[in-house]
């Protein structure tokens, strides 16, 4: 990352201020729930064979949405199961957002949640120091590998903690998608590396690749319009600047010449479809599921 920078994570009232645009701009969730509702009961079916207790993590869990749609799926496929959740998330305004909602929706009673304002490093170094031998049935790591310093290693750890038959999903950014463009394009510039890996699907799949790993893999359409980002000094297109680039106030600390840049690349078709006057980016998202460790 260019010394100029600071990255957009290090202010979190910004930073939730661009994720909510973010959500409201794109058919994220959308694609999110279109994947939990086809896709995600036939990953769950096997999970815990014959158990009548399922062990949950959910790491970067945000305010929970996703979170919940996927606990209604898994009740679904197993209705007589309880479930110990631990949620692991190191904001704390997406940490009280998610008891709200628990607090507010009826039905929950069969799980009992952990709540960890922590990142992932700092969960795995907590679980270490425990020593536990606690095993997982379902793992969900949803946009979050791009915080931690190895996704590779992260990767491995989560999947040491699953159980005979559980799951490990993993949803991150398309490498086909916009954000592979331009990551693979200004990498060097954006990229906080004690922070932001700028990592996608394309990147896990590699790693995995290279050991052997079997997985299943999905690809999750999605856009994101972002036609105020080419309206100088327009503040929703601002904060999406910030958001897509992961720098705070890029257009007030980027060169001139990183910003056209960036801005050009943005609008290539290899990034964004152009229609009815809109800019709509690809967002595009990939699901990677993974079974335990081999013992």
């Amino acid at each position: 990352m260019e010394p100029s920078f600071k990255a957009l994570a290090f202010d979190d009232d910004q930073y939730q201020r661009a994720f909510k645009l973010f959500l409201e701009r794109s058919s994220e969730h959308q694609c999110m729930q279109d994947f939990i509702h086809n896709q995600l009961p036939d990953i769950l079916a096997s999970i815990g064979q014959g158990k009548s207790h399922l062990n949950v993590i959910g790491v970067g869990s945000g305010a929970g949405e996703i979170d919940l749609e996927m606990f209604s799926q898994l009740r679904l496929k197993h209705p007589e199961v309880t479930v110990d959740s631990q949620v692991v998330e190191p904001s704390a305004q997406q940490l009280h957002n998610y008891k709200v909602s628990v607090s507010q929706k009826p039905g929950l009673d069969y799980i009992n949640f952990s709540w960890n304002k922590m990142n992932a490093a700092e969960f795995e170094h907590q679980w270490k120091e425990k020593k536990t031998d606690k095993k997982a049935d379902f793992i969900h790591l949803i946009q979050m590998l791009y915080y931690v310093k190895d996704p590779d290693a992260t990767v491995t750890f989560f999947r040491s903690l699953l159980d005979k038959n559980g799951k490990l999903l993993i949803i991150l950014v398309s490498g086909e998608s916009g954000w592979g463009r331009l990551w693979r394009t200004y990498k060097k510039q954006l990229c906080y590396t004690e922070l932001s890996q700028c990592v996608t699907t394309g990147d896990v799949r590699g790693f995995l690749d290279s050991k052997g790993v079997p997985y299943q893999r999905y690809e999750l359409p999605s856009q994101l319009d972002i036609t105020p980002c080419f309206t100088e000094g327009h503040e929703e297109g601002e904060l999406l600047l910030d958001f897509l680039t992961e720098v705070l106030d890029f257009s007030a600390t980027a060169s001139p010449e990183l910003k056209a840049g960036v801005l050009e690349l943005l609008r290539h078709p290899d990034c964004s479809v152009e229609a009815d006057g809109r800019v709509l980016f690809n967002n595009n998202l990939g699901a990677i599921v993974l079974d335990p460790l081999e013992s």
